[in-house]
């Protein structure tokens, strides 16, 4: 493994493939990989479970109040796969349902919530060669890493890589319905006025509609062994 250790930020879209981008690289490099999407469904599972955000309502002030009472971590599981504990309890799954997925961007668009999640980001990755994906790292968490990678593709490839994962444990899932929860999200996550997604000015852009997960990783991984070894 290379010795000189960087920060990569991988940004991008919702369901366009960073998280298996960011954990690819990660696992390659020997480095630590940060999940910081499922640490915001997290918060939003703990507000859905607690009666703070619904169909109609998002009481943020309680949000807010309870921030110190949500805590977030990680643990690897027998064949490495990164596991997102909340307040204890392995909520990995219940994180990826669209019932989490339909309010994250609303959680997530509080200043509040964006500024406890970073401080925490900041803190899992001291001292670490770090791999971290999701939607302001190159530009808020880590403006200064050494790499940044800002991942996207077609809405519709897009919402049928979603519909594909969430297919099997959701089987009334309709298409038009993922569809339409990712445009809103895109929305959402672009017009916040809280560390709106957007591509770092240094940031290499991947369009991976046409690329399969493997070509992806091998384009990553010899720009970022490039960075790593000063070339």
């Amino acid at each position: 493994m290379p010795e000189k250790k960087i920060k990569i930020a991988v940004d991008g879209y919702s369901s366009c493939g960073k998280s298996t981008l960011a954990k690819q690289l990660a696992k390659q490099l020997g480095y630590i990989y940060i999940d910081s999407g499922a640490m915001y469904r997290a918060v939003t599972l703990y507000a859905l479970n607690n009666n703070i955000i619904g169909k109609d309502f998002f009481n943020i002030d309680e949000l807010i109040k309870n921030l110190d009472k949500i805590k977030i971590h990680f643990e690897k599981d027998r064949l490495g796969n990164t596991i997102t504990f909340l307040n204890g309890k392995n909520v990995e799954s219940t994180i990826r349902k669209i019932r989490v997925s339909s309010f994250v961007s609303q959680v997530s668009a509080i200043a509040e919530v964006r500024k406890q999640m970073v401080v925490l980001q900041r803190q899992l990755s001291e001292n670490y060669g770090v791999v971290m994906d999701g939607r302001d790292i190159g530009t808020v968490v880590f403006p200064e890493a050494e790499l940044k990678f800002f991942v996207t593709a077609d809405v519709d490839v897009r919402t049928q890589r979603r519909y594909d994962e969430l297919k099997e444990k959701n089987p009334d899932l309709n298409f038009d319905e993922v569809k339409k929860n990712l445009i809103q999200r895109d929305k959402l996550d672009k017009s916040r006025k809280e560390s709106p997604l957007k591509q770092a000015d240094d940031a290499i852009l991947i369009d991976n509609t046409n690329l399969s997960r493997e070509e992806q990783l091998n384009i990553a991984l010899e720009l970022a062994l490039k960075k790593i070894n000063g070339s």
